[in-house]
């Protein structure tokens, strides 16, 4: 009779030892939804509870950014901004940026930040780095307010600019920064749990990442040798569609940007590979 009932019973969750490295475990992360949701709410609780100025830094750090590029870049170096108004095109810029980035960087200590919960209790693995994707969109979303803010008021004052046809792209430009900082802070987050040098290497190199990017000049003021190398780089035909999108300047190809899309979707690939293989095994070498 107890034989008869165990067969019959039905379970809600199977854990196995083994599973494809390509498993995304999607249907998993669906049904644990509510703890990606907890996660995010968690990560804008911790980073703003005890600031003064609390979600107003959503505003200012771009903000503060863009009037120092401005000064530096715009006004000291005299770097060009393609006719667009200084302060815009630098917004433009840092807001696409700032989102890739904080993907990256947030993403590549998940193992290091999470060894004790990892070790503790069972979800799965990607509702971690998931939830940093999430908040970082919401922020990214908030400084899109920002961006059309200045756009709306350059344009109430006659400021030279205009949204074009590119703006289609908005959602896929967003998707693929989105998967390029998740897959690259993937790869880092594994390579970590070895290497804890990487860790501090990791902002520094990004910062540095940002001047091989368009972000404080466009692809059009390069110097014709060094095109080829900036467009080696990924984000910088996403941030110059996004800029011909949203400002109507803007440098990109078909070959550019489906270079950056087939690249980013190689690199997404590998990060969810080395992220299912180091997660079996992370927490005896954490």
């Amino acid at each position: 009779m107890e034989n008869a009932r165990r067969i019959t019973e039905e379970w809600d969750l199977v854990i196995e030892g083994r599973s494809s490295l390509f498993d995304l475990k999607l249907e998993e992360v669906w049904r644990y939804r509510d703890l990606l949701l907890m996660f995010v709410k968690r990560d804008f609780v911790a980073f703003y509870k005890q600031t003064i100025l609390g979600p107003l830094w959503f505003f200012l750090q771009p903000l503060f950014t863009t009037i120092i590029f401005t000064f530096i870049f715009g006004n000291l170096a005299g770097l060009s901004t393609d006719g667009l108004p200084q302060p815009l095109f630098y917004l433009a810029g840092i807001t696409a940026w700032n989102y890739f980035s904080e993907c990256i960087t947030k993403t590549s200590t998940v193992f290091k930040d999470n060894a004790n919960i990892f070790g503790k209790v069972y979800f799965p693995r990607l509702i971690m780095p998931l939830s940093i994707v999430t908040s970082n969109l919401v922020r990214f979303g908030v400084q899109m307010l920002l961006l059309v803010g200045m756009m709306m008021y350059y344009a109430a004052v006659g400021g030279s600019f205009s949204v074009t046809w590119a703006i289609l792209l908005f959602p896929l430009l967003v998707l693929l920064m989105a998967m390029l900082g998740l897959g690259l802070g993937l790869i880092i987050t594994a390579m970590t749990t070895k290497y804890r040098d990487l860790s501090f290497l990791v902002q520094f190199g990004v910062q540095l990442l940002m001047y091989i990017t368009t972000v404080i000049y466009p692809l059009s003021a390069a110097p014709e040798k060094y095109r080829f190398w900036l467009e080696l780089n990924p984000m910088t035909a996403i941030i110059e569609a996004f800029r011909l999108g949203l400002l109507g300047q803007g440098s990109i190809t078909l070959t550019s940007l489906g270079y950056s899309v087939l690249f980013t979707l190689g690199t997404f690939v590998l990060g969810v590979v080395t992220f299912n293989k180091t997660e079996r095994t992370f927490v005896d070498t954490v």
